[in-house]
């Protein structure tokens, strides 16, 4: 079985950047061109051209080719993705299920397993008034988004995440071939070839307590001894 998780707006503090040839570092944005000026990064679209000829996304995917399973040869200090986010759910997540088990739903880069190495970024489907609009994703908007891997089609997913993230899942999971279970809170969403389990009202960052309430419950299971 894999869980999927919606990334979280925190990160780490100590976060590591993908950075240019001259050693700026680069913050990867919805929108570059809004983004201030100023501040010390030089913003970026995660499929925007890097000054290696090649997408930032495709530079990405190479780093993590070249230092992942290997981090300790890792000169730009990426954080595996499960340990890039601040709440406590991630670490639950991959310790109960395991890093291989567990994959991130990025609004930046797409379906991302936990040991992924993952870059510094900003980048959200939330419109909350507080949310800068350069941070902000449209759901109309082109990504060139990591998919579910050809390998794992036959596996079944668990997907916890808002409503503005299950449109994403359902379109990153496509060639699922087994069964997909999205869990949600208050109304439910628009997920076309998955069953849906409600976990009652909405509150903020329901998804955490929903995740946590499902490893609790996986843990009892008698599968798990």
């Amino acid at each position: 079985m894999l869980v999927v998780i919606q990334c979280a707006a925190s990160k780490r503090s100590d976060a590591g950047h993908l950075c240019l040839n001259d050693g700026r570092r680069v913050m990867f944005v919805a929108s570059p061109s809004c983004a201030p000026w100023g501040d010390g990064h030089v913003y970026a679209h995660p499929d925007d051209d890097s000054d290696r000829g090649t997408s930032w996304r495709d530079v990405l995917r190479e780093y993590n080719e070249h230092h992942n399973p290997s981090p300790d040869n890792n000169p730009d200090g990426l954080l595996p993705a499960w340990q890039l986010y601040c709440p406590p759910v991630y670490k639950l997540l991959a310790d109960r299920f395991g890093q291989d088990q567990l994959y991130i739903l990025s609004a930046g880069w797409g379906l991302i397993r936990a040991d992924f190495l993952t870059p510094n970024y900003d980048i959200t489907f939330s419109s909350a008034a507080n949310v800068a609009s350069f941070k902000r994703r449209s759901p109309r908007a082109i990504y060139r988004d990591f998919y579910l891997p050809p390998s794992l089609t036959a596996e079944p997913i668990v997907f916890f995440g808002g409503k503005s993230y299950v449109r994403l899942f359902c379109k990153l999971t496509a060639a699922a071939k087994s069964t997909r279970i999205v869990y949600y809170s208050g109304s439910s969403p628009s997920a076309p070839g998955c069953k849906l389990r409600s976990f009652g009202k909405p509150f903020t960052n329901w998804h955490y307590k929903c995740a946590a309430a499902f490893v609790d419950a996986a843990s009892d299971s008698p599968e798990s001894e």
